[in-house]
């Protein structure tokens, strides 16, 4: 028996806490019963309806896709576009969606689930999930505009919070370099908007690791099943850990 706005969340239609608002609201039915009580507890069997449409109960999968660029993160696409779903056609029983978001040009790891309060919980602001960034970048930036970074830079929609930086190499002859960069914030197009700011724009662009995740083994476009220790260590992570984004590392 679980908790009713966790088996809601699960089916992936909204979070836990949106869930809990709409049984307050009296949408949820119970076996044809509205159910207003947070504490009720469903079974296996029990049928469960949100604003007349019974819910889908799957059992949670969770996957660590290694999306390539050029492909949508999102489950469709009206322009008939590549989306990482599509890598996931074989699992006829268990739609499956992304945990967040990385830009059509960008490559790396993407968590893939049908557990929406799990998918919460990773993306919930609160929570400061380390994601690391390898970025490809215009020019040699100096150590002043890479302490900018970790100061957090001021974009149209925010400052974005302080972010651990690592230089890697340049090329002067080039005149490019590879940055190390960790964040735990999740804005449309973040990373390069902040390269963009320092007068370094992004020329190519992955992501190294979600929290203690990465893409070793895989190829572009390859997945692989989270163990239940994974899946276990990233909710710890994600509810208990502080972020840890302060400073030069």
């Amino acid at each position: 028996m679980e908790r009713l706005q966790k088996v809601i969340a699960q089916s992936g239609i909204t979070s836990r806490r949106k869930a809990e608002e709409l049984i307050q609201q009296g949408q949820v039915k119970v076996n044809g019963t509205v159910v207003t009580e947070l504490g009720t507890k469903v079974g296996g069997r029990d049928r469960i309806e949100v604003n007349g449409v019974q819910i889908e109960r799957e059992q949670p999968v969770y996957f660590l896709l290694y999306k390539p660029s050029g492909v949508i993160t999102a489950v469709s696409d009206d322009k008939g576009r590549k989306v990482v779903t599509d890598y996931f056609t074989d699992l006829i029983e268990q739609r499956v969606f992304p945990v967040g978001r990385l830009d059509y040009d960008t490559s790396g790891v993407l968590i893939m689930t049908n557990d929406g309060m799990f998918a919460n919980e990773l993306m919930h602001p609160k929570y400061k999930v380390d994601k690391t960034y390898i970025a490809k970048v215009k020019g040699i930036p100096t150590r002043e505009a890479l302490k900018k970074l970790e100061h957090g830079i001021v974009l149209e929609d925010g400052k974005t919070a302080p972010a651990r930086v690592k230089f890697i190499s340049g090329d002067r002859k080039k005149q490019t370099a590879i940055i190390e960069l960790i964040i735990h914030e999740g804005r449309n197009r973040q990373v390069r908007r902040m390269f963009e700011a320092i007068g370094h724009p992004v020329m190519k662009l992955k992501r190294e690791r979600y929290s203690f995740l990465d893409v070793k083994g895989l190829n572009p476009g390859e997945f692989r099943e989270l163990t239940p220790h994974e899946v276990k260590q990233l909710r710890v992570k994600a509810v208990t850990q502080p972020s840890k984004n302060r400073g030069h590392r």
